[in-house]
């Protein structure tokens, strides 16, 4: 009944769960997640911001992101969400440092830094060493994660490192009977697969573009 299996996983990660909960989102844009954030800030202990996204939220708090994507148009409404996370007590976790590139392709030279030295002929293509530390550490307190989105550009070696060793620390714990693992939306299971730990997570959502507007907390048709 996969239905059921739906519904069941949804509500336990995100309507009743176990807490520490975190909620960890990242893809290219913020502009289709600001619903999402808003949500998620009222329910989880931490939202952890990565991929493209993460960028808006870096130049909206001041930092220099060189020639990263980012949707500068969005800058006023990520800084409403952080004041909302502050309100809610709800931690906003984003990236320390970096990997940066160029060019985006494979074979470009990638280069490790902080996130406050992001060179201006570069994009932020990567989450670096010290946020993928940082994330591990985070996640061995947690009881329940629901993941949406990659936090890097994961389709083009090397810049899948990230997203692979987090989503394998996941994995890891829900093996080991710590941590309930909920994911989805397309993007989120081509990365899981990229990471080869798919199977790793407690459930794995198939609903695409559904599970996101379940994460806004709107009503579905079912």
């Amino acid at each position: 009944l996969l239905m059921q299996a739906e519904l069941d996983a949804l509500s336990n990660s995100l309507e009743v769960p176990a807490h520490p909960l975190a909620a960890i989102v990242g893809g290219a844009k913020v502009s289709t997640k600001m619903a999402v954030l808003g949500y998620l800030v009222e329910r989880v202990d931490q939202l952890i911001i990565g991929g493209g996204m993460a960028n808006t939220f870096l130049f909206a708090s001041g930092y220099n992101i060189g020639n990263s994507l980012c949707e500068v148009d969005m800058a006023d409404q990520a800084i409403k969400i952080l004041e909302k996370a502050r309100l809610e007590k709800c931690e906003v976790v984003l990236p320390s440092d970096a990997i940066v590139a160029n060019d985006l392709a494979i074979g470009a030279t990638a280069k490790h830094v902080s996130i406050d030295t992001i060179p201006e002929t570069s994009m932020i293509l990567d989450i670096g060493p010290a946020t993928i530390h940082g994330l591990k550490q985070r996640l061995t307190n947690c009881k329940t994660v629901v993941w949406n989105g990659p936090l890097g550009a994961f389709e083009t070696k090397p810049f899948d490192l990230g997203t692979n060793e987090v989503a394998a620390e996941v994995a890891l714990l829900t093996k080991a009977g710590k941590l309930l693992s909920v994911a989805g939306g397309g993007d989120t299971i081509s990365a899981l697969k990229n990471a080869s730990v798919i199977d790793g997570f407690s459930y794995v959502s198939t609903a695409g573009g559904a599970f996101l507007e379940w994460l806004e907390g709107r009503p579905l048709p079912g």
